[in-house]
């Protein structure tokens, strides 16, 4: 079976585990050979302290049917930044897809605190964490990418730049960072355009990720029994859903109609077609908006 993506080579940056290991995922489901990068290692532990490891992102994205490659990297760093990218300069002698989902903050901020009272190095190292891994990782990556034509990359956030403008998100830096990186798509958009290339921001829904998963007590295989205590829970998606998008995008000949714009998910597999790993097709930024927002019961009808 030729796969849309073969012959591709994509960069997941911050692909240990959540929204980059699915995204990973997907694209070597499509074909392509996939570097992921990140801190987290079977030799060492990123300061989450959590089991995943990009090794096993990698291995996931051989078995799916690609070829993983993990090289560890901090994106805070531009010698490692610029090293990783030498090398798949080296090794591939092109780069076709960039998806900049570092984030590293998920125990940086404090919600509803206001910013006199948050803590201010966490906040400040939620930015760095947050924003400059992405310029840095930009910076080095994009002359490769530019090399051929048809590039695409992929800001990872949280919320549609529709959403966010009109809701305040968590809290003063974490707001800030979701913000920013949607507007990194949209300078990129402008300065990708004309050269040949495609950018774009993406937000997935309520993931059922690793550490989302942990919070409610659940796993992937009881998610629901978190209803109970969480009803809107129900609209929760798995990372393979984002991946499917992000491989969509990256199959699609005319992905520069989506050049500079705020996408998500559940609004791309209404475009493309496909599907969460159970078939269903959450909608989660509409029913935030039209159920939970309007403080309405959980009904996922219509939505998913």
């Amino acid at each position: 079976m030729v796969k849309p993506l073969d012959g591709k080579v994509a960069l997941v940056a911050g692909a240990s585990r959540g929204a980059g290991r699915g995204i990973a995922v997907e694209l070597g489901a499509a074909g392509a050979t996939v570097y992921v990068t990140g801190r987290s290692t079977r030799q060492r532990r990123s300061e989450y302290d959590r089991p995943e490891t990009l090794e096993d992102t990698a291995d996931l994205v051989t078995e799916a049917g690609g070829h993983g490659i993990a090289v560890p990297t901090d994106h805070l760093e531009p010698a490692q930044v610029k090293a990783l990218v030498e090398r798949i300069d080296n090794e591939q002698g092109r780069l076709d897809v960039l998806v900049n989902d570092i984030w590293g903050g998920e125990k940086l901020f404090d919600w509803e605190a206001p910013v006199w009272e948050h803590d201010l190095d966490n906040g400040l190292r939620l930015l760095r964490l947050a924003v400059d891994t992405h310029a840095i990782t930009s910076h080095h990556a994009l002359p490769l990418l530019l090399r051929h034509p048809g590039g695409l990359v992929v800001e990872m956030t949280d919320g549609t730049a529709e959403y966010n403008s009109a809701n305040y998100r968590v809290s003063f830096f974490y707001d800030l960072a979701k913000t920013a990186v949607l507007r990194m798509a949209f300078a990129l958009g402008h300065e990708l355009g004309p050269r040949g290339a495609t950018a774009v921001a993406l937000t997935p829904g309520w993931l059922r990720s690793e550490m989302m998963l942990d919070g409610f007590g659940v796993t992937e295989d009881n998610w629901r029994d978190a209803l109970d205590s969480v009803p809107h829970f129900a609209i929760s998606e798995t990372p393979r859903y984002v991946g499917r998008a992000v491989a969509a995008l990256a199959a699609d000949p005319d992905v520069a109609r989506h050049n500079g714009t705020s996408l998500s998910s559940g609004g791309l597999a209404q475009v493309y077609g496909f599907t969460d790993l159970d078939g269903s097709r959450p909608d989660a930024w509409r029913y935030l908006v039209e159920v939970q927002d309007a403080d309405k019961p959980a009904d996922t009808t219509g939505y998913r």
